[in-house]
């Protein structure tokens, strides 16, 4: 028999239906007939004839006809919100949508697997798990590891020794020993209590990405949960049940308690919850729908699931791959900035960045030399200025690869930080199964990922405050040679004026955010936790930096691209030349003034999928293979990215694990 769940003014009801011919409208008034018998006061309505009401999808909120049949227009256990006219949409319903909402219409579910053993996640593999493209399983070693580790938990159990957060209280509570017959109930308690986050909840990636994190912690086999709750997990990440978890709320030790709290909530069964299926939900609910069971916490499992440093972490994945993604694109931009200025490639000379090794300094002078060598790919916009008296340009394009170089090196030097913290225990206490007990210790201080990520944000910011002078250069006449403002008929049009302006506004928000949350600390806990991290705050807004960065960015892109309409019917070079033609493939030229936000966004996406970059590296490739010997990084010890790149653990559906 078919059945619907569905939301009424904050109360959820199943409603089951016997014929399938019955139709929307028939659901929506037996939704309210039983939600009005379910009020003392009848829910404020004389009778369902008195109620007006309109239907529509949890998942997408489409409007439903209540004419049509439920079969045709709902899939079986579907949600369904049924609004009555007059109300607003209840704010238990949806908290908050998540951002993006109307693509989760489109989501697959994934047909291949990662292989989780805790301990060789990449940060690529992390990005990926957050939009959907796998699923988990585990590896039997890390099967075996997480066994013998619940094993301890149970010895320690059955002799009743007093441990920390098995037997005990937390925190300040420490010394409280706990009965027997209460462990399971201060598990329970211990994630109910500990879910005060607040602010809007992660995106649908974000918790994603969360959930797996830690259950890649899990897998490594130090956190005493058991097996089959651990594989509940591992059900529900696959299931795309995703627990609501506010952004705020952690301090960064003892862990970022707070959002792992409300992760693990949504896990027993309540709270909300998300899915593609059902949009957001009673958790219960959800976890019914996709044919799953809330979990049932055993002792030392609520804590095994909320202690750590995920959150952090896998915010600072998506960080770390977002700015490596700009920085290697900011290269391209700007080359086709100075190439539409005139500049000279003289100040990426090999041997100028031979005599100061810096990895990044050398690779973006390589780059900039594959991208505008002129004997490689002929550059008409070059030869027009050959002959000019110009000795040296100014520092925003001379100097490129000494400051678009230290971004890139801080990047390789965050990543190393963040895939050691993704393949960390960080729970407290550690359970050591190869010497039978445990060991109370600090490993879930989220100090490392906190420097790390305010250290990334100062280092990738570089990138927007240099791309903002040289829009500047591209917007000023005296400085240009091109029209003020990039427009013809200046004056009647206002051109790229204010869209500089947003630059110059998104570059100052950042110097303030780039002053390190990581030097704070307030003490919690009455004193236990007496030195936090802040890291939660120091992941968040360096993903506000990074975002800010691809968008002065887009708008140099957008403002290089018009400088190279007055230079017509010059060309670049080839690889430039294929850039100009994917912008102009979203992006009409600038002829008179527009709605101009659109043009900026359409651009910005282009950064975000890298699909700057995919036009433009094949021929940064080709030259590389063909100038390999001064492609080398000079200095071994040195950190790149390209080093950090591990394989990952990928197999398909019918694999044998």
């Amino acid at each position: 028999m078919p059945r619907y769940t569905v939301h009424v003014r904050g109360e959820w009801l199943a409603v089951p239906c016997g014929d399938a011919q019955l139709t929307v409208g028939w659901l929506g008034r037996e939704a309210v007939r039983r939600y009005i018998k379910n009020k003392p006061d009848n829910g404020g309505f004389a009778s369902v004839d008195d109620v007006r009401f309109l239907v529509r999808r949890c998942k997408g909120l489409g409007l439903l006809d209540n004419e049509d049949p439920l079969d045709v227009a709902l899939e079986d256990n579907e949600f369904v919100e049924v609004v009555i006219e007059g109300d607003a949409m209840s704010p238990d319903f949806i908290p908050s949508q998540p951002e993006g909402v109307y693509l989760y219409s489109k989501y697959r579910e994934p047909e291949k697997y990662i292989a989780l053993d805790g301990d060789s996640l990449t940060t690529e593999d992390l990005v990926n798990l957050g939009k959907g493209r796998y699923k988990i399983k585990l590896t039997p070693i890390a099967e075996k590891k997480v066994q013998k580790s619940r094993e301890v938990i149970d010895s320690i159990i059955k002799e009743r020794t007093v441990v920390y957060g098995i037997t005990t209280g937390f925190g300040k509570f420490a010394r409280t020993v706990i009965p027997i017959n209460k462990l399971e109930e201060l598990q329970f308690n211990l994630v109910r209590s500990h879910s005060s986050g607040v602010g809007k909840p992660l995106s649908p990636e974000r918790c994603r990405m969360l959930l797996a994190l830690r259950i890649n912690v899990l897998a490594k086999g130090y956190s005493g949960i058991s097996l089959e709750t651990l594989k509940q997990v591992i059900e529900a990440f696959n299931a795309s049940c995703l627990s609501y978890v506010p952004e705020k709320g952690t301090v960064g030790a003892s862990g970022d308690l707070a959002p792992l709290s409300h992760l693990a909530l949504g896990l027993i069964g309540e709270g909300k919850m998300w899915s593609p299926k059902s949009g957001w939900a009673d958790a219960k609910y959800v976890l019914e729908a996709h044919g799953l069971k809330p979990i049932v916490l055993k002792p030392k499992e609520g804590l095994a699931l909320i202690n750590g440093t995920q959150m952090i972490t896998s915010l600072g994945c998506e960080a770390v791959e977002r700015a490596s993604a700009i920085a290697r694109q900011a290269d391209i931009v700007a080359a086709l900035t100075l190439e539409v200025l005139k500049g000279t490639t003289r100040a990426f000379d090999t041997d100028i960045h031979a005599v100061r090794p810096h990895p990044g300094q050398i690779e973006v002078a390589f780059r900039f030399r594959s991208l505008l060598d002129s004997d490689h790919h002929p550059s008409e916009i070059a030869e027009s200025h050959r002959f000019c008296d110009r000795v040296q340009d100014a520092y925003t394009l001379r100097c490129c690869p000494q400051v678009h170089g230290v971004a890139n090196d801080t990047i390789a030097f965050v990543k190393n930080v963040i895939t050691t913290e993704l393949n960390s225990a960080t729970d407290n206490p550690m359970v050591f199964a190869s010497r039978g007990e445990t060991i109370s210790g600090g490993n879930f201080h989220g100090e490392y990922p906190a420097k790390a990520l305010d250290y990334l944000a100062i280092g990738v910011h570089e990138l927007a405050a240099i791309s903002e002078r040289r829009i500047e250069r591209l917007c000023n006449p005296s400085l240009s040679e091109l029209p003020a403002f990039l427009v013809a008929e200046g004056g009647l049009n206002s051109g790229f004026m204010i869209a500089h302006c947003t630059a110059a506004a998104l570059v100052s928000e950042n110097k303030a955010l780039c002053h390190p949350s990581s030097v704070d600390s307030l003490s919690t806990s009455a004193a236990t936790e007496d030195h936090v991290s802040m890291g939660g705050w120091a992941a968040r807004k360096a993903l506000r930096v990074i975002e800010h960065v691809e968008q002065v960015l887009a708008i140099e892109l957008l403002a290089a691209c018009q400088g190279i309409e007055f230079l017509r019917p010059l060309k670049t070079t080839t690889p430039l030349e294929k850039v100009y033609d994917l912008v102009r493939s979203v992006v009409r030229p600038w002829i008179k003034d527009r709605f101009m936000a659109p043009d900026i966004e359409a651009v910005h996406r282009l950064l975000v999928e890298q699909k700057v970059w995919d036009v433009a590296s094949p021929y940064i490739e080709k030259y590389k293979m063909e100038h390999i010997p001064e492609s080398r990084p000079v200095s071994p010890t040195a950190f790149s990215l390209e080093s950090l790149h591990r394989k990952s653990s990928i197999i398909p559906e019918s694999g044998d694990l």
